[in-house]
């Protein structure tokens, strides 16, 4: 201004007068101090003509008005930003779930569904829309095979040991033909090993359930703000889990056992005919104590053994499935239903016992949507003036 350069404001200018240090001094109050500002415009032979324009009250006026419309200029994107905040609040309330209702009819009702959401959770991992049921797959198509590879029938039908066994199974009067008690013994002690790999699928399948229903009481997000349920849900899963493996067990031990209880006949019907078409059968009486009498019982054991070890693999993974995995789809909590059923109220409510985070988070998130509903209903209730 000194200089004489000129500036073009955005906004209008607005010459005000202050109080002297000399009126402060003297606790000159606000109202005076405007009356003698307006006096001063008026009389000013200079602002004279600007008089309508100039002082604190005009000042007060024009801001008043800008800011009125910088507001109704925002208005909208406010609204829009209190809606959305309304529409996250009311999401995160429908996600930490309402208040328990009172009544016990209503309280069974809300545990029931709370089950079911498991449920259905634990079935889509099952079935493959989670992953980890396909680790039961590889139980069976893995661990089983490598486990039935790895027993010990190379030492089982070594020659000393079929020659033990065989010599120590007819006692004081040898076999007239066929060795068949030394036959059915080291077939019966072949056929034990499977035992293990047989209880060892059924182990393997209940971690997996035991894992899975880990697993979907984790991501039940229903059932996230109520600890004594998951605690109660898990408790009767997994004991029902136990129940299944045992039945498990005896039906894939039975398989193995019924292999050993009758032995199949038509395979050792084609043993004499084979010798029939060897060389010398006289050499293979004379021979009976030699050592390829021996070797080739054992080479005979080993086939019938490989042809059960087949079997097997084949049977025991359908067992388990039908003892272990089909009945944890079914009724994996039928028993819990039934127990539910016959709680009463309270018992009812200590299940329904929320995580108090949880409450706390749930009571702030009430108070904030009522906070951005009253804005939102007082913005709309506000008529501007344009």
């Amino acid at each position: 201004v000194l200089e004489g350069r000129s500036y073009r404001l955005q906004q209008p200018w607005v010459g005000i007068v202050n109080r002297s240090q000399a009126d402060i001094n003297k606790n000159v109050d606000m109202i005076i101090a405007r009356r003698k500002e307006r006096e001063y415009f008026a009389t000013s032979p200079d602002y004279g003509h600007l008089a309508s324009k100039m002082g604190s009250e005009y000042l007060a006026k024009l801001l008043s008005k800008h800011l009125e419309t910088v507001i109704r200029s925002r208005i909208p994107s406010i609204t829009s930003l209190i809606n959305k905040s309304i529409d996250e609040l009311e999401a995160e309330m429908d996600h930490l779930g309402r208040p328990i209702a009172v009544d016990a009819g209503a309280q069974l009702y809300t545990i029931l569904e709370l089950c079911r959401a498991f449920d259905r959770i634990f079935k889509e991992h099952l079935d493959g829309g989670r992953p980890g049921g396909d680790r039961i797959y590889g139980v069976f198509d893995n661990q089983l095979p490598a486990a039935l590879r790895k027993l010990p029938f190379d030492r089982h039908l070594s020659i000393q040991n079929v020659r033990k066994i065989v010599s120590e199974a007819d006692g004081y009067q040898p076999h007239l033909i066929a060795p068949e008690q030394g036959y059915r013994r080291l077939i019966e002690g072949a056929l034990n090993y499977f035992r293990g790999p047989a209880e060892a699928s059924v182990d393997a399948v209940h971690f997996v359930l035991k894992e899975l229903v880990r697993k979907s009481i984790g991501e039940c997000q229903e059932l996230k703000r109520f600890p004594s349920l998951q605690t109660a849900i898990a408790g009767a899963a997994n004991e029902a889990l136990e129940k299944f493996r045992d039945e498990s067990k005896k039906t894939t031990l039975r398989l193995v056992d019924m292999e050993s209880s009758y032995l199949t006949v038509d395979f050792f019907r084609k043993l004499p005919q084979e010798v029939e078409k060897g060389a010398n059968p006289a050499a293979t009486t004379i021979d009976r104590y030699a050592e390829g009498h021996f070797r080739r019982i054992g080479s005979n054991v080993s086939s019938y053994v490989s042809m059960v070890s087949e079997t097997l693999r084949i049977t025991i993974p359908k067992a388990v499935v039908h003892c272990q995995v089909k009945e944890a789809k079914q009724c994996l909590l039928n028993y819990f239903y039934t127990q539910i059923g016959k709680k009463e109220g309270k018992q009812l409510v200590e299940l329904l016992d929320e995580d108090p985070a949880l409450m706390e988070r749930r009571l702030e998130c009430a108070k904030r949507l009522e906070l951005y509903k009253s804005a939102r209903d007082e913005i709309d209730s506000v008529a501007w003036v344009r």
